[in-house]
């Protein structure tokens, strides 16, 4: 596998919005392999979405607490209560914030494969999920900072 280029801060990319996969083939599954390797790569990471590595699918994989997802059409399909937050993010380096997401999340994906997936996220994964997602609709988590740190 490869290890892609990372997008940074002002990169027009990372505010498009990102197609939905109609087909999950070799070429898809070759991506979400180098967006693991990617992530893997890469210091204090625990997830990357697709635009991060300049790509406008609706990809992302997770690699965090023991959690190890490749996600393909993530949804977030229902978002409960909310936590503070403290968020940084890998394409934008060295910068950090307070941000409000969600406590709770459930999410709805197909898996490498084409199996659908639905998944609850508490505390941390929600927190991560959110960011994730809102990569592949082309917010970055500097728009919902309260106060950097």
């Amino acid at each position: 596998m490869a290890i892609r280029q990372l997008r940074l801060e002002d990169d027009p990319i990372l505010r498009k919005k990102c197609k939905e996969v109609k087909v999950i083939d070799d070429k898809i599954k070759d991506l979400l392999n180098d967006m693991m390797d990617t992530l893997h790569s890469t210091p204090n990471g625990a997830a990357l979405a697709a635009p991060q590595i300049g790509i406008l699918k609706q990809l992302v994989v997770v690699d965090m607490d023991g959690c190890v997802l490749k996600m393909v059409n993530p949804k977030i399909t229902v978002s409960e209560g909310t936590q503070d937050c403290i968020e940084g993010c890998l394409s934008f380096p060295n910068q950090f914030g307070k941000t409000v997401r969600p406590a709770k999340v459930t999410v709805e994906y197909l898996d490498e494969n084409g199996n659908a997936h639905t998944l609850i996220g508490e505390k941390d994964l929600a927190k991560c999920f959110c960011h994730e997602l809102d990569h592949l609709n082309g917010e970055v988590f500097i728009d919902k900072v309260t106060e950097f740190i």
